[in-house]
């Protein structure tokens, strides 16, 4: 497929406008013009997202103003699901799925106003910390049950995370996992080698379940994000026993939400009925509008918006889980009030930046000669410019809090075309005018014509540039390698929840070093360590929130081993026959939860 890849936590991918893809977590049109959002479809900041009391977990949502049960809504996706098992999900298409089929111990609700709460899902409320953060404690609802009728229990919500243990499951999150573990990498799964399918459980100083309503996490360490954690699609809870099929139960899971799987075609269709088992009193964040959804696949951005702007017969019943607006459409759905009435749009969880590796780029003023030199207007352009991005100044999202908005140490805002005769300077002050400086890059449309503008800018700078390019599907492998030969490249990241600790961490921790890794700059600095693990101790969300944006501020003016580049945004649309259709920051696109079909 076309396009830059972006990662997301550990590695999921999802569909961008123009075709991209991002490893979890772009168009073609106007270009960037660093004038914000004026151009483009608008987007709200986010702020600090609090975890919520019992009460405000209590069921059922908020009704959406004019919605009716019935009718069928079809959605038009590009992808096909390639896991139906939440252990297997972690990325968006199959999250979006999730939200309808699969609920997990906490989930992030939107309400009516847009604000954002993490809520107990399944549990009574959000969790019960003690230990300094190192205890967490659980309870689940009355009420809460399987597709088949059966409760679930604090057995399954033990099963559901100690499968993560097993061998096959492979592409989840692994958070909670790495966290019980004490440990980073694969090493987690030595806790429990067969992930408790040879009758052995995680020892009670682990995870504890005293009676059928209880769960206990242990940690050696503080785990503060952990409502955040076991929120995500991955830790959807799983039936202990027989029912759990292992390998087999990715084609046939059984539902805990509003909706169950009814049938599934790989590659072509599925279809989502009602969950009788399901019980709104039991859930503060999801609803039950539609009879089905059908859901057909091999949509490109372009077909799928074509369909839907043309709001002819099945069209006028459509909308999307993950496609976007193709960029040719963008601007004629701007220009017409009827066709942006139908559209919503908003800010992504990811950030297009440029890893320098820093064990070929040693000295920061060459480093600061190509953070001037980069056109980060062109690096946007192929992408939809303002409707595809926001130019961006530093590394934390308008998503996350503690994000402060004008941050622009290297004025990339007020020159996104780049200062080619400062990069000049810079270079030559560092002696290495005429540096050869090799440019990796993904073979995909976009990032081809991207390629020739960044190595354009960097020559006028006075660099000898040796592009290279590699095959997309292929691409973070290649430059996740240590001693890859390469010097610059580009690596997009999406936080996984709302908060740094899964911006900083990943990406700068120099301990974590190793083929393979999120450390692409391969950064090693002692205060960035340290913070990391200081930061990472603090239990209030706004004062960490803003010590983590101070730490970015040191890696970005002190150490500078990346170049920001913009932050994701998209547009999405829907036939007239839709109601509900609301952005979620949290999701990136539609929430699939408030859809309804329109009398």
């Amino acid at each position: 497929m076309n396009g830059i890849q972006v990662r997301r936590g550990r590695a999921a991918v999802v569909a961008l406008a123009a075709g991209a893809l991002v490893l979890s977590a772009c168009s073609s049109g106007s270009g960037g013009d660093g004038k914000g959002d004026d151009a483009g479809p608008q987007a709200k900041e986010q702020g600090l997202i609090e975890f919520a009391d019992a009460k405000a977990s209590t069921g059922p949502a908020e009704d959406v103003q004019g919605a009716k049960p019935g009718g069928t809504v079809r959605i038009l996706q590009r992808d096909s699901f390639s896991h139906l098992d939440p252990g297997q999900i972690y990325v968006s298409d199959e999250g979006m799925l999730a939200t309808l089929i699969h609920r997990r111990l906490t989930s992030v609700k939107m309400d009516n106003e847009g604000a954002y709460t993490v809520v107990g899902d399944l549990a009574t409320d959000s969790g019960q910390v003690s230990d300094g953060g190192k205890t967490w404690k659980y309870t689940l609802k009355d009420g809460v049950k399987f597709e088949d009728g059966s409760p679930i229990t604090s057995k399954d919500i033990r099963h559901t995370f100690e499968r993560q243990f097993a061998s096959f499951i492979t592409e989840g999150p692994t958070f909670v996992q790495s966290w019980l573990a004490d440990t980073a990498g694969a090493d987690y799964r030595k806790l429990l080698p067969k992930g408790g399918y040879d009758g052995k459980h995680l020892p009670d100083s682990v995870l504890e379940t005293p009676d059928e309503k209880t769960i206990i996490f242990h940690f050696k360490k503080p785990q503060n994000d952990l409502p955040y954690a076991v929120g995500m699609a991955g830790y959807g809870a799983v039936p202990d026993g027989k029912k759990d099929t292992k390998e087999k139960y990715d084609k046939k899971p059984l539902s805990t939400g509003p909706y169950k799987v009814q049938a599934f075609k790989p590659g072509k269709s599925a279809t989502l009925v009602r969950n009788s088992a399901w019980d709104p009193k039991t859930d503060s964040s999801r609803h039950q509008y539609p009879e089905k959804f059908e859901i057909s696949f091999n949509h490109q951005f372009e077909d799928s918006s074509k369909r839907i702007i043309s709001d002819t017969g099945e069209n006028q019943y459509a909308a999307t889980f993950t496609n976007q607006v193709d960029a040719g459409s963008i601007q004629k759905v701007l220009g017409d009030p009827a066709l942006k009435k139908r559209s919503v749009s908003g800010y992504q969880s990811y950030i297009a930046q440029y890893a320098m590796n820093m064990n070929t780029i040693k000295d920061k003023k060459v480093r600061e000669a190509i953070t001037h030199a980069l056109p980060i207007k062109s690096v946007l352009a192929p992408y939809g410019g303002s409707a595809g991005g926001e130019l961006a100044g530093g590394l934390i999202s308008p998503l996350l809090p503690g994000y402060e908005k004008g941050y622009d140490p290297y004025g990339k805002l007020k020159n996104p075309n780049g200062d080619p005769a400062k990069a000049k300077k810079l270079l030559k002050e560092a002696g290495k005018t005429g540096m050869k400086l090799t440019y990796a890059y993904a073979n995909s449309k976009e990032d081809q014509q991207v390629s020739v503008a960044v190595a354009d800018a960097l020559k006028k700078a006075g660099f000898n540039v040796q592009r290279k390019e590699l095959p997309a599907d292929t691409y973070y492998d290649l430059v996740g390698k240590v001693d890859s030969g390469f010097d610059l490249y580009r690596n997009n990241w999406g936080h996984d929840w709302p908060s740094s600790a899964t911006v900083i961490p990943p990406l700068f921790d120099g301990r974590k070093i190793a083929d393979g890794s999120n450390n692409y700059s391969h950064v090693n600095d002692p205060k960035i360590n340290s913070e990391i693990d200081r930061i990472s101790k603090i239990s209030d969300p706004a004062k960490a929130a803003k010590e983590w944006f101070a730490l970015s501020k040191y890696v970005l003016e002190d150490v500078l081993p990346v170049v920001p580049a913009y932050y994701y945004k998209q547009m999405q649309i829907s036939g007239s026959k839709i109601g509900g259709a609301v952005y979620n920051d949290d999701l990136s696109g539609i929430d699939p939860t408030k859809l309804y079909v329109k009398k």
